[in-house]
């Protein structure tokens, strides 16, 4: 392995990482973070100062351009699009908790998509990945002061949706163990009281499987969704509790097939918000982990 394999491999997961949360697609960003290793390869390495900002620079431009082409495919997208999800590892030390606390987490991934490329990739690069002014506005294109004013108007466009009051991991944990046992034991009663009385549930089929076209609301509709499963397969629903994007989420599973991958935003120790991932494209790398491919 000479030099050049080295240092892109030492900096892939930074990229993996820039890519994904701009694409909210675990495929796509593998795809781009690809095309940068081309480029790395191709390029005359001799003029490249400095190998972290010029990679960085590669992927978030490859980034913006797809997502512009992907904005426009999900306006056609069949019912609520939502984010691939994707296993990750649970923090190892108290630091990682914090380094790791919602920058990844479904619904904040939903929550950037209200944003142009150009301000997502701003937003994520100063707020998340720390570069300062000068780094984003060489990366984006624009000057210091305008990448200011599109972080300040991002930071305002999702302060006021992101949640105020989430428990700490080790209670969202405890809660949604809970929960699974409510939910494979068909305890209606228990499934409800976890509920917040306005809680919302989306689901993405992608035109592919069965899923709710609009949001769902109320704790009543969304427990009677999760007992009318029970009723119809018993106990051939099983629930398993694992780390999705950083935070204790549940994969459900039919006949011991993945139907979907649940994430859930708790706030004053209730399920508020559930998103259910159904898309088989978008389960495909959790199935196989699993060995339900």
């Amino acid at each position: 392995m000479d030099d050049a394999t080295r240092e892109f491999d030492r900096l892939r997961p930074r990229l993996q990482g820039i890519a994904y949360r701009m694409l909210g697609s675990v495929a796509e960003a593998e795809d781009i973070v690809q095309d940068v290793w081309l480029r790395w390869h191709a390029a005359a390495r001799e003029a490249i100062e400095n190998a972290e900002a010029w990679l960085v620079a590669v992927t978030t431009r490859h980034s913006i351009d797809r997502l512009r082409a992907a904005k426009l495919q999900r306006e056609h997208y069949a019912g609520i699009w939502l984010p691939e999800p994707q296993i990750t590892e649970p923090p190892a030390t108290p630091e990682e908790v914090t380094e790791r606390a919602d920058d990844v987490s479904v619904a904040f991934l939903m929550l950037l998509e209200r944003l142009t490329p150009e301000a997502r990739a701003a937003f994520l690069l100063r707020e998340v990945f720390d570069a300062d002014y000068p780094e984003v506005a060489r990366i984006i294109g624009k000057t210091e002061a305008a990448c200011r004013q599109l972080v300040s108007r991002a930071k305002a466009q999702l302060r006021d949706e992101r949640p105020r009051r989430s428990v700490p991991r080790e209670i969202h944990r405890r809660l949604l163990q809970a929960f699974a046992r409510a939910i494979e034991h068909g305890d209606f009663a228990a499934i409800h009281a976890m509920l917040a009385e306005d809680a919302t549930l989306i689901g993405d089929g992608g035109g592919r499987v069965p899923s709710f076209p609009e949001p769902l609301f109320g704790a009543k509709r969304i427990a009677q969704l999760f007992y009318a499963a029970f009723l119809r397969y018993g106990k051939g629903v099983r629930l398993e509790l694992v780390m999705l994007n950083g935070q204790w989420a549940l994969l459900r599973f039919i006949d011991d097939k993945l139907e979907s991958a649940q994430t859930y935003d708790i706030e004053d120790e209730h399920i508020v918000r559930i998103q259910v991932q159904r898309n088989p494209e978008k389960l495909e790398r959790i199935a196989a982990r699993h060995g339900t491919a």
